[in-house]
């Protein structure tokens, strides 16, 4: 056993549901194909000095499938920081480049599975072009990565947000209320889109579309002028404010501006211009935890189980990704640097739009037959 080969499996960035899932599934794959596996804890920075990891195998991988979060830990933070709609990729540091190509020589590491979103691969990439055998895993609950359909993570994302306004359902049509869910997505409004669609929202604002709060006050006041005196309201962190610029809750320690509040201002905004009762839910990290769903397990599993085979054929630089039916591969550079937005024009939207969902552009809707209520004045 000592004279095995071995695959290391690590996972950068922002935890989601179906972590787990790929270390079983990478970790039984790899045992299967002749392979020991280590887990290095705490994303990259397992790969340094110093040097933290643990032996993975059936035993303490048994059970882990359907939990939420990351046996192995995860950060965002640290001497491995790579950022993505900021500025310009952040080049790391070639000693630490240097110390972590060691590890991997010093333990006989065939093949390390790096498994993370955009800034994540965008480290792994930059260990493929310094000689460490690296092979990919996209991972991100924004499903905002290239060249892959889904990522693992989205879709239980995207049930959350559900189950969230199916509840916001009932309580705000039984107080008629206006009701604003803010959701994550980064850069990207696939999570808003999809719940917003899957729950029934009436409102979807994303950053994608430009928005302003006249058109979303008028979709408000078609439905009261149809009897329908409640609203939902999905909004997307980072759907920026009319006139530009996106809402701000701060910044991390590494200089990451956190989003969050965008919800809060379309509440409080939308209740002023109408003189209604609105109330704001922000999901937040919720969105992040707990059991992923069938589809992420799924996902996830296949990822893992494809990925040991890469390393075994010593296909390294590339990342696995989904193309349906099939599972398959591309180049990391190709994935990253890059990001999938959702297309305006795009089936989802259009048929939204086609059931009366407004996006609080000039597209909404047709004319409006509510008379006076339509007067810019009244909004």
């Amino acid at each position: 056993m000592a004279h095995r080969p071995r695959i290391g499996i690590l996972t950068g960035g922002g935890d989601c549901p179906g972590l787990n899932a790929v270390i079983r599934a990478a970790t039984k794959s790899a045992m299967r194909l002749g392979y020991d596996v280590v887990g290095f804890l705490r994303g990259y920075e397992g790969l340094v000095d110093p040097v933290s990891y643990m032996p993975l195998d059936a035993h303490n991988t048994a059970g882990i499938l359907l939990e939420g979060g990351t046996i192995l830990g995860s950060t965002n933070k640290g001497r491995f920081t790579s950022l993505v709609g900021e500025g310009e990729r952040v080049q790391i540091d070639p000693q630490l480049v240097s110390q972590a190509a060691t590890t991997v020589r010093q333990l006989g590491i065939t093949g390390l599975i790096c498994v993370g979103g955009d800034g994540s691969l965008g480290i792994a990439q930059q260990l493929h072009e310094h000689g460490v055998p690296v092979v990919g895993v996209p991972k991100t609950i924004d499903n905002d990565l290239c060249c892959t359909a889904f990522t693992f993570g989205f879709d239980s994302a995207v049930a959350t947000a559900t189950d969230a306004l199916d509840r916001l359902h009932t309580t705000a049509a039984s107080h008629e209320r206006i009701m604003v869910l803010e959701v994550m997505g980064r850069h990207a409004g696939w999570i808003a889109l999809h719940a917003g669609i899957a729950g029934g929202g009436d409102v979807i604002l994303i950053p994608e579309i430009e928005w302003t709060f006249e058109n979303v006050c008028r979709k408000v006041m078609e439905r009261e002028a149809e009897g329908k005196r409640s609203t939902l309201i999905v909004v997307a962190e980072g759907a920026q404010q009319p006139g530009g610029g996106l809402v701000h809750a701060g910044c991390s320690g590494e200089g990451q501006v956190k989003l969050g509040g965008i919800g809060d201002i379309v509440g409080r905004e939308v209740g002023r211009r109408l003189g209604r009762d609105v109330r704001t839910v922000v999901l937040g990290h919720l969105q992040r935890g707990g059991t992923p769903t069938p589809f992420d397990r799924m996902l996830a599993t296949e990822f893992g189980a494809h990925a040991a085979r890469l390393v075994h054929e010593g296909r390294f630089g590339e990342m696995v990704c989904y193309t349906p039916p099939d599972i398959a591969s591309v180049l990391i550079s190709a994935a990253i640097g890059r990001l999938s937005t959702v297309d305006p024009r795009g089936s989802a939207v259009q048929a939204a739009r086609a059931l009366g969902i407004g996006f609080g552009d000039d597209e909404d809707d047709g004319p409006f037959e509510g008379g006076a209520a339509r007067s810019p004045g009244n909004v």
